[in-house]
């Protein structure tokens, strides 16, 4: 059995010259997405339940993060965060880390206002049966609000997801050595620009489709914990049953 290594030097032509280099730059890619994300994920869900909350001075510490992360530009963020920040405190941050840092903290405010509005989305009435079961605030939102509300976050947290995944393009500005810094690299040793631009394409829309497929699966999940199957599944499952 033949086994090809999309990332061999052994490969012809300008795949064997170029590859190498990309598949170092997509692994520094993922890196940096996925420190990201999981960033992202772990601001948004309590600040966008804070930007929720009853108490006013609680909706103005989220609301002020939202307002500031999402007004300013994520590249005046990085800038900031690898090369002043270091001017004010003495404390370098690794590049990676401080990409991270910065796709995360961007994100986070846009993934908080996604979990707000879902929030906000579910039912008035389940809430009142959640009152009239007894429950606490706590427990309402743990078992009424929130697996509700996921079911709504998870497409434009797909979205989201894949904008910082294109982000990390901007992580090349502080010569972390990315997809987009080792695609530079190729174009400006010699590389054929076409087949250079055209790896990048192809390997940003697999790593885009990837998050989609797994978003996907995640909202199927989460549909169906709550109830939210399909119709046609649905419909296909009652007649299994009646057979």
């Amino acid at each position: 059995m033949i086994t090809i290594n999309p990332c061999s030097a052994e490969l012809p032509g300008a795949l064997g010259e170029t590859m190498p280099f990309l598949c170092d730059g997509t692994l520094i890619t993922l890196q940096s997405a996925i420190g990201g994300s999981v960033l992202a994920i772990a601001i948004a869900l309590p600040v966008g339940l804070m930007a929720t909350s009853r108490h006013r001075g609680v909706r103005a510490v989220a609301r002020v993060y939202m307002e500031f992360f999402r007004g300013t530009s994520v590249l005046v963020q990085l800038f900031w965060l690898f090369y002043a920040m270091p001017l004010l405190t003495g404390f370098q941050l690794d590049k990676i880390f401080a990409g991270a840092l910065a796709l995360g903290l961007n994100l986070g405010a846009y993934g908080s206002e996604v979990v707000r509005g879902a929030v906000r989305a579910v039912p008035r009435g389940q809430r009142e049966a959640a009152v009239a079961l007894n429950f606490s605030p706590f427990q309402r939102m743990r078992y009424v609000v929130l697996p509700q509300a996921f079911v709504e976050m998870v497409p434009p947290m797909n979205n989201l997801l894949i904008e910082l995944l294109k982000a990390t393009s901007l992580l090349s500005a502080i010569t972390v050595a990315d997809l987009a810094y080792e695609g530079r690299l190729l174009v400006n040793s010699g590389s054929d620009q076409l087949i250079v631009f055209a790896l990048l394409l192809a390997i940003y829309f697999l790593l885009s489709y990837l998050i989609t497929l797994l978003m996907r699966f995640v909202e199927r999940r989460a549909a169906r914990m709550v109830g939210r199957e399909r119709p046609r599944r649905r419909a296909a499952r009652a007649v299994e049953a009646a057979r």
